[in-house]
């Protein structure tokens, strides 16, 4: 039986160089950077160098970016952090329906702190609107957050026209990069972020590294303390190894990114035509402006949890919904936003490629996915529900 990774969103293998380059930081170069001796000091330079990699790769200065061990955690640092620090200016903050779990249940716990989240509402491809971004902002908004790109239907948001908008008002703007960064061109500047997220093992890197770009004069609070790591901001002995792994990575997606994008394009485009060839199927996301590597289907009268234990029995890995949620039974909250009905958001299926998929693995897949379509919907209770 073949085996086909097709779960890249939720996480990545870790490069080969990525590990060769790791391996040293382990053992022989294990040293804590805050450590005024030689071991230490060798441990220090590693993570400077990392930092340096991470800030070209987005256009920013070394000293804006801040290490952290996760996405989910530079996402709580940035809407905590900046709403406790500029809680005297105001109180509001400004999200979408579709945020990562991670920002929905930070601006739900700083609504039992005291303040205000509108929560911004989404078209059928899951695209938010500037105008509605303009239209919410307020005397009292300090923050707004929209992702760059939806971990779950891949829609690309258009976060330039909202970091103009942001500016112009003079509001933070943060976006989550965890599913964009090494994929697409970033350049902070030219989009007018103030904070963007980004994480390591979505991108061929070990798992424990992600960074926070902090722009410079950003005021923000630390939501961990103890010792004077990353200029204060982020408690913590380093994580070497992982940071020294994601920098590597990191160098090696930039360089591959423009070939390595136009290569999984056509995969996946591949993959879309094949699939909407099987009855009662539909592309969920963008049609054309989607990550390059993503694509998520609904198909009538079957349920995603079942496609995805079925499909794993014909050796491909795939998901329903976020990663992060996938032990829930509930619908994707992306999917409904978008104006789904309850049925096909219950039947949603996300395939995402990456470096190691080939035009034989997408093959396969189209071979047995109507297979797995047609065995469900014979025995699905929802074809006699809704057909």
């Amino acid at each position: 039986m073949r085996k086909v990774y097709m779960d890249y969103a939720a996480t990545t293998p870790v490069d080969p160089g990525v590990i060769e380059a790791m391996l040293p930081f382990f053992n022989e170069k294990f040293g804590n950077t805050m450590s005024l001796h030689r071991v230490g000091q060798e441990a220090k330079f590693a993570l400077e160098e990392s930092r340096e990699t991470i800030a070209k790769a987005i256009k920013a200065e070394n000293e804006e970016i801040f290490f952290t061990g996760s996405a989910t955690e530079s996402n709580n640092l940035a809407l905590k952090g900046v709403a406790f620090a500029n809680r005297k200016k105001g109180k509001h903050i400004i999200i979408s329906q579709i945020e990562h779990p991670c920002v929905m249940k930070s601006s739900k716990w700083l609504e039992d702190q005291g303040f205000e989240v509108t929560r911004l509402p989404v078209d059928q491809y899951g695209l938010v609107n500037p105008a509605d971004v303009e239209r919410s902002i307020r005397k009292d908004t300090i923050l707004v957050s929209i992702m760059h790109a939806n971990n779950e239907i891949g829609t690309i948001e258009p976060i330039k026209e909202i970091g103009k908008i942001c500016s112009e008002k003079g509001v933070y703007f943060h976006t989550d990069a965890a599913q964009t960064f090494g994929k697409l061109d970033i350049d902070v500047k030219e989009i007018s972020i103030d904070m963007l997220t980004a994480s390591s093992h979505k991108m061929y890197g070990p798992k424990g590294a992600a960074c926070l770009y902090l722009k410079k004069g950003t005021r923000i609070e630390p939501i961990l303390h103890g010792g004077g790591h990353e200029k204060g901001l982020r408690a913590s002995t380093v994580n070497i190894p992982a940071i020294v792994g994601f920098a590597e990575a990191t160098k090696i997606c930039m360089e591959e990114m423009e070939t390595e994008g136009r290569r999984t394009m056509v995969l996946r485009d591949k993959l879309i035509d094949g699939a909407l060839n099987i009855e009662n199927s539909t592309l969920n996301g963008h049609p054309s402006q989607r990550l390059p590597n993503n694509t998520n289907f609904s198909f009538s009268f079957i349920e995603g949890e079942s496609m995805v234990m079925l499909l794993d029995s014909y050796g491909v890995s795939a998901s329903t919904g976020s990663a992060c949620s996938s032990e829930k039974l509930e619908p994707s909250y992306v999917l409904l936003s978008t104006g789904l009905p309850l049925q096909l958001a219950h039947s949603s299926l996300r395939l995402s490629l990456g470096i190691w998929t080939d035009e034989e693995d997408v093959d396969y897949v189209l071979e047995v996915l109507p297979e797995v379509i047609e065995r469900l919907r014979k025995i699905s209770p929802f074809r006699s529900r809704f057909g």
